[in-house]
């Protein structure tokens, strides 16, 4: 287990980062580690998940799902993306990744730089009473925002999830998402080997926010050089 690391939080990744943790991930940690107001946050790294696949042996049992599927076939691609998100819910979580992730998770409410050089029955001390945080759980593939493909709104987001159990069982759903029928037709088209993207899990406390929205710096529709921003309350 010692070439895979399962949990890295933002202050240890920058938009170098995407091998790590994904498209998403890798910008979050940019932003936030030059102090835009981004809540802080960790990534159950695409390594994590590799090791996932590994331990389970689930790889090949989807790729023989995939092999020879027609996509253009709406009905059987539904129904294969169907299967192997059924496949990936009803595997065991391995118990590494579930400790770790839920120990990450416990200690969100706690400085990072705190977190990493304290002893463990220290940093129980300092989370015992505090209240475990509203968060969201956000899915980040490694083939995701590059400047040949964007992957946008296809896997799985979560939003004010509270507790360990319902943490665990959204960054398991977030997997699953990588295998809906929308990724793989995409992948298809694109010309991605399935078994080749990853997908990494955000883990980022919730900000109670009176608006929210999406600035793109460049229009999604005309690809025309102006700021387009898509803002609700």
């Amino acid at each position: 287990m010692e070439k895979y690391k399962i949990i890295t939080w933002f202050s240890e990744l920058s938009n170098k980062d995407v091998a790590i943790a994904g498209g998403k991930g890798a910008s979050l940690a940019e932003m936030y580690n030059i102090r835009l107001p981004i809540p802080s946050g960790f990534v159950v790294t695409a390594q994590a998940y590799k090791y996932f696949l590994e331990e389970t042996r689930l790889q090949d049992k989807i790729n023989q799902k995939l092999t020879g599927l027609n996509v253009e076939d709406t009905v059987k691609l539904q129904n294969v993306a169907n299967e192997i998100q059924e496949l990936i819910l009803k595997t065991p979580m391995p118990e590494l990744i579930r400790t770790e992730t839920i120990n990450a998770y416990d200690s969100l409410n706690v400085n990072t730089m705190i977190y990493n050089s304290i002893s463990k029955n220290a940093l129980s001390i300092i989370k015992t009473g505090r209240d475990l945080p509203f968060v969201a759980v956000r899915s980040s593939a490694t083939a995701e925002d590059l400047p040949e493909a964007s992957f946008a709104g296809q896997q799985a987001t979560f939003v004010n999830v509270k507790g360990n159990e319902k943490v665990v069982d959204a960054l398991q759903k977030c997997w699953a998402s990588l295998y809906t029928a929308r990724a793989i037709y995409y992948r298809v088209q694109n010309n991605f080997d399935h078994s080749k993207v990853l997908i990494a899990v955000i883990v980022q406390k919730m900000v109670d926010s009176e608006k929210a929205g999406v600035m793109f710096t460049v229009n999604p529709v005309n690809n025309k050089n102006e700021i387009i921003i898509d803002g609700a309350y």
